[in-house]
């Protein structure tokens, strides 16, 4: 079997995250928003820490209420690279280690056990989102530091500084992150459709 992962989560706060999902600048749209990215946050989270796979998860950043089994690390205030620095800081150096953006709301932890168990054939490895362009999922085996490329074209950065990306079926809950209102209309459909299954927080906001 597998060595268990420590994974590590970056999770900005629903008040600010998250600021494509607004329809317009109202007051409502506003709410709405912070309400959606709450449940994706959450619905990611319970997920991955449902996974058989995963160790230890540390969530960087908060979110808004506590998951059991998920430690909470301060953000720092300094970008998505140094908050999850903070993290990596934290995770079991025996162990291997991975970064799981915290936008997935139809993750499902078989999803992440098979990745998973795909990364544990590579040193490195990486999941593509939906579009092929950014990145959902970084894994190091045990000993090895990563080389975050995190931001445009990740995926692209991430196979050339030497992670092997893995077969993911492109419906898979692991390559749908949400960041604009045209994604999440997506995988709405995606899930009226019984091809994707949103976790119940955001489920209870779309449907």
């Amino acid at each position: 079997m597998a060595a268990l992962v420590s994974l590590v989560i970056p999770v900005r706060p629903a008040a600010t995250a998250k600021s494509r999902l607004a329809v317009d600048r109202s007051a409502e749209a506003h709410s709405r928003r912070a309400a959606l990215a709450a449940a994706i946050a959450l619905d990611t989270v319970e997920a991955a820490r449902a996974s058989l796979s995963v160790g230890e998860v540390f969530v960087v950043g908060s979110l808004a209420e506590p998951v059991a089994g998920v430690q909470l690390v301060d953000e720092p205030g300094l970008g998505l690279l140094v908050a999850i620095a903070e993290g990596l800081a934290r995770c079991d150096a025996a162990a291997p280690t991975a970064v799981l953006l915290g936008d997935l709301p139809a993750l499902q932890p078989a999803d992440l056990d098979a990745a998973l168990l795909g990364a544990s054939e590579h040193h490195w490895s990486f999941v593509a989102d939906a579009d092929g362009a950014g990145t959902t999922l970084v894994v190091a085996q045990a000993g090895l530091p990563h080389s975050l490329r995190f931001g445009v074209g990740s995926a692209e950065q991430h196979s050339l500084a030497g992670y092997a990306e893995l077969d993911v079926p492109v419906t898979s809950g692991l390559r749908r992150d949400v960041d604009t209102l045209e994604q999440l209309d997506e995988l709405t459909r995606l899930a009226r459709e019984a091809v994707v299954r949103l976790g119940p927080r955001t489920s209870a906001l779309v449907q």
